[in-house]
Formats: structure tokens, C-alpha cells, sequence
């Protein structure tokens, strides 16, 4: 009996009018509607700048850095297809033009193309279709979806365009769907959405060879059937392929939304698969656990960043999915660690919070003002999560102020501290370069019984992602713990403290990993949900004695 080869189909999605739309949004809900019928999914970001990856890359103007499990530092879209898809992608899976362009000038370099002369077609579009398809491969996936960043219309994406123009036309018809992500305005002067916009976009886009066939309308406000018949008629798509997406309370409810138009019956049709009505009633409830909450807390997030929310959105995010699960509304106040340098009495504002959080970073700037607001949570019980560089400086608030070590800090911070209590890994001593050399990816974490560490986790061992140089001096370990600190969590062979707490505080954690890469809308990371369950309790034993004072 005669079985068709079953090829491995590919959806595309590009951006049209304006950068920072939602594509990322967008395409993790097309991978959750191919999840919901059941196929293997997995996805490629293209990111057209010239970097190598972001890790280099200043949060306050890209956003935040995620970092895959296999340590490498990517776009902060990564951590919105991990969280909405529950995935574990690779690095290899963001192709940026750093990477093309350094492996076709190596290869021209050592003569592999035998004397050719080196041209973006077909040299660097070959390179790109092999990245592509070596993910594809490795990865098994039946659909593989590829997000290509940036604008339709800027000259450094023109041959990822060209690249996947010629894939499209390699897989054959049924097994290549693209679609366009462009931006709908709404002037206020107007009242009405304007369609100009998309329709030149698409037009640059059909002119290099790319028709999509479905369009995503991103607004304000959702785009009405007028509006969308007329993008479809001078677009060139079928009228029930235009799709409009509003901004959203919860994000996660993207899916819903575009199903609920009909996006997850048409891509069966569009691909040829058969076809098979999207279960999504599970995501769904995941879903309605973001909008009923029986109360609400505000926690404190002391940052140098923090005039830009997306500079730690897997944090923001983490504790949104903790608060879902305690039914409680998570709000997040961005407060600027240099205020309490400024003012040392504003440092009191911190107890109207619930929690105080501390995220990674790097650099001098805001650390005395960090410091102040982890003294003042622990000398007060207020919850208190230290991510990374926020545990480093909790070591370093302990080692001066409980130990008794004056002048303790970070040699990141001052080279000339009397009590280095936090300094940097020997093998990074004499570590040049700057991209892709910390200490990157999942590492084992040995967790000690008895402790509020294995209460949370449950297991002695646990597997996090890290992003960081320094770590806690093991010359420092004894003096610190003699004092009263416990460090809970070590690598497996016990050199690097991963895990700090205090037991006889309501919940003061650090942890030198960055355990919001592993949180899930309905499966929070432990310390996320310890955080939060602590803020909770907190919030109300503070309205018990307001009710009886």
C-alpha cells in the first residue's frame, strides 16, 4: 500500500507597519493552536541584527536577555514561546545575521566555495536554509514555525525574506503558511481604524514574492468587519483569513482569541492536514485563572531598569503565574534603586509592599540602594526573593551587617573591598570577550534536606539556567554561615553556593540562578510561588491588625 512521505510543514510570520506589534505573541498562540490539534511544534527566530545573540545587548534598549537551557543568551520572545508552548528550545533555534554572515566568510575563508565569488544569493540564503533546516531535523517537529523579526521593508531582513521565499517554494504548496503580523492605528481625532498601512505593507511584502495568506491585525481596539473585508480585498487574501487581535488584560488568552475566529480550523486547510476541531478547554481554564482572584498584592521590584517592564518580563511573569494559582492579582511596582541613595528616609515606603523583590543585573549603579532595600526587608520580615545579582547583594548585605565584615562587597563593585564576599569565578579571570562567556545555561543545584529550599522544591536536586560571573567567595562561606546564613542549595561539587535563606525569617531566598526561566502559566517555579504564598500571608496579617487596631 502506498504511504505519502509526510514532509515537515512550515509556518511564517512576519511584521508589517511597525516593530514591537505582538509578533511574538503571535506566533506562540499559532504554536499553542497547532499544539491543541496534536501536532509536534517547535519554533526559529530570525533576528536581523548584526549580533551575534543579545547577550551584549542593553536591556533598557532590547529588553530582556533569556537564556536557553543549553546557554545561550537570546531575544526576550524566547521566554513567550517557552511559557506559552512549555518548551525547552535550543539556541541554535535564533539565527541572527552575525551568525550567517561570520559562517560564510569562515567558509570562504578556509575555500569552500572553490573559488566563487561570495553573494547574498545564493551564499548567505543557502546558509539560512540550512539553519533552518537543521533545526528541523533535530528537532522532529511536524510543524516548524519561523518567526522573522523586525520590519517588512528594512534592508537587513531582505535575505531572511529571500530565504524563506525559496523554502516556500522547495516544500511545496500544502506545506508552507505565511503570516503577516502588521499594526491597524486608531486616531483619536478619527475614530475609525485605518487600513494604509497594512495594505502597503503587504504590498512590499508580495513584492519580493511572499503572498501571506492569512493577515493579524494588531490595535488598540479590536478591528471590525468593514475594516478587515477592505484589508482583505486590497490585500489579497480570503476575507475570513484576516484576523484581528486587541491588546489584551492576559496576554496568554491570544490563543482564544484567534481560535475563536476560525484560526485553528483554517490551518489544517491551509496545510493539508486533517482537519480536527482545536481542544483548547485545559488552556482555557489556565486562562480564566489570570482574571478570578479572590484579592490582590503589590510587590516592590528594585531595579536600575526599571522605567522598562520588559526588562524583566520572565520575572513579571513568574509572579503573575504564582499569583494565579493563589488566586491573588500580582501588581509589580518598578521602583528605581537610586532613589534610596538619593534619600535614604524613602526607604520607608518599602513596608507598604507585600514582597520585595531584587532581579539580576550588572554594574555599579543602584547597588547601595539595593542593599538598603534588602536590610530593610530583613531586619523588618518582609518577603524577599534575590535573583542572581539580588542574591549576590544579599550576601553582601548579611556579610556587613550581620557578620561584621565592614566594607564587605562584590569585587564586580569594588576591587579594593576589604571582604570580598562575592568575586569572580577563576575561570573567568581571564576572560576576554563579553558575548557568550559567563557561566550560561542548566546547572545542577544539590539541595540540602530540612531546609525552606527543599520545603519548595521537594527533591535534593534541580536543574536551572544561570547567567552570571561572580559567585558567593568560598573563603566567606564558614564566617557567614556561623553568623546565621544558610546557604541551602550548592553545585554538585559543592564549590558554588546556589541557594541562600534565612530560617528564621517569614522568607528572605536568593538564588544564583534565574529560576523564572522554568515558570509556566499553570505551573509556577517554586521560588515564585514560595515568594508570593509568603506575601500573601503577609498582606493579611497586615489587614487583621489594621481590622483590629
Amino acid at each position: 500500500m502506498y504511504m505519502p512521505i509526510k514532509k515537515t510543514k512550515y509556518v511564517v510570520i512576519t511584521g508589517g507597519v511597525m516593530s514591537g506589534i505582538g509578533k511574538g505573541i503571535v506566533t506562540a498562540s499559532i504554536g499553542k493552536i497547532l499544539q491543541s490539534l496534536n501536532k509536534k511544534v517547535t519554533i526559529i527566530k530570525i533576528d536581523p541584527y548584526l549580533n551575534w545573540d543579545a547577550g551584549t545587548m542593553n536591556p533598557f534598549q532590547h529588553g530582556e536577555v533569556f537564556v536557553t537551557i543549553d546557554g545561550v543568551e537570546l531575544d526576550c520572545d524566547f521566554g513567550h514561546y517557552e511559557r506559552m508552548l512549555d518548551l525547552q528550545l535550543l539556541g541554535n533555534q535564533n539565527i541572527t545575521t552575525g551568525q550567517v554572515y561570520y559562517e560564510v566568510i569562515s567558509k570562504e575563508r578556509r575555500g569552500d566555495f572553490l573559488g566563487q565569488t561570495v553573494q547574498i544569493i545564493p551564499h548567505i540564503t543557502d546558509e539560512i536554509k540550512r539553519r533552518i533546516n537543521l533545526v528541523a531535523k533535530r528537532s522532529g517537529a511536524e510543524v516548524v514555525i519561523i518567526e522573522v523579526g523586525g520590519t517588512v521593508g528594512d534592508i537587513e531582513g531582505l535575505p531572511f525574506l529571500e530565504a524563506v521565499r525559496q523554502l516556500s517554494l522547495e516544500v511545496g504548496r500544502y506545506n508552507c503558511l505565511f503570516v503577516h503580523v502588521t499594526f491597524v492605528p486608531f486616531p483619536t481625532h478619527l475614530r475609525e481604524p485605518k487600513t494604509k498601512p497594512t495594505q502597503h505593507s503587504v504590498k512590499e511584502l508580495r513584492s519580493i514574492g511572499i503572498d501571506p495568506s492569512f493577515i493579524v491585525c494588531r490595535s488598540e481596539n479590536p478591528v471590525g468587519k468593514g475594516p478587515r473585508r477592505k484589508i482583505a480585498l486590497f490585500c489579497n487574501v480570503e476575507e475570513r483569513a484576516v484576523f484581528t487581535l486587541p491588546d489584551l488584560d492576559v496576554v496568554y488568552e491570544a490563543p482564544l482569541v484567534l481560535d475563536g475566529q476560525g484560526l485553528g480550523q483554517m490551518i489544517p486547510e491551509y496545510l493539508d492536514f486533517e482537519e480536527k476541531k482545536p481542544e483548547l478547554l485545559e488552556w482555557k481554564e489556565t486562562v480564566d485563572s489570570f482574571k478570578n482572584f479572590e484579592g490582590e498584592i503589590t510587590i516592590g521590584m528594585i531595579g536600575k531598569y526599571a522605567e522598562l517592564a520588559d526588562s524583566y518580563i520572565s520575572i513579571n511573569e513568574s509572579l503573575k503565574h504564582a499569583g494565579a494559582v493563589l488566586k491573588r492579582r500580582v501588581n509589580i511596582d518598578w521602583v528605581n534603586s537610586e532613589d534610596f541613595e538619593k534619600d535614604p528616609y524613602a526607604i520607608e515606603r518599602l513596608g507598604k509592599y507585600a514582597g520585595i523583590l531584587i532581579p539580576g543585573g550588572f554594574g555599579a549603579r543602584g547597588t547601595e540602594g539595593k542593599i538598603l532595600a534588602i536590610k530593610f526587608a530583613r531586619e523588618n520580615n518582609v518577603p524577599f526573593l534575590g535573583i542572581c545579582f539580588g542574591m549576590q547583594l544579599a550576601t553582601v548585605e548579611f556579610a556587613r551587617n550581620m557578620a561584621g565584615l565592614e566594607g564587605a562587597n562584590s569585587t564586580e563593585l569594588d576591587q579594593k573591598s576589604p571582604h570580598p564576599v562575592i568575586c569572580i569565578l577563576p575561570e573567568q579571570v581571564n576572560v576576554k570577550n563579553k558575548g557568550g562567556t559567563m557561566r550560561l545555561g542548566g546547572y545542577t543545584a544539590v539541595i540540602t534536606p530540612g531546609t525552606k529550599a527543599y520545603e519548595l522544591y521537594k527533591t535534593e536536586k534541580i536543574v536551572r539556567r544561570h547567567r552570571h560571573r561572580f559567585e558567593v567567595n568560598p573563603e566567606y562561606i564558614q564566617i557567614l554561615e556561623k553568623n546565621g546564613l544558610v546557604f541551602s542549595g550548592r553545585s554538585e561539587d559543592g564549590r558554588l553556593m546556589e541557594i541562600l535563606e534565612l530560617p528564621n525569617h517569614p522568607f528572605f531566598f536568593g538564588t544564583q540562578f534565574h529560576p523564572e526561566f522554568d515558570s509556566r502559566p499553570a505551573k509556577p517555579e517554586p521560588a515564585y510561588l514560595g515568594f508570593i504564598k509568603a506575601a500573601v500571608e503577609r498582606e493579611l496579617k497586615t489587614k487583621i491588625i489594621e481590622a483590629t487596631s
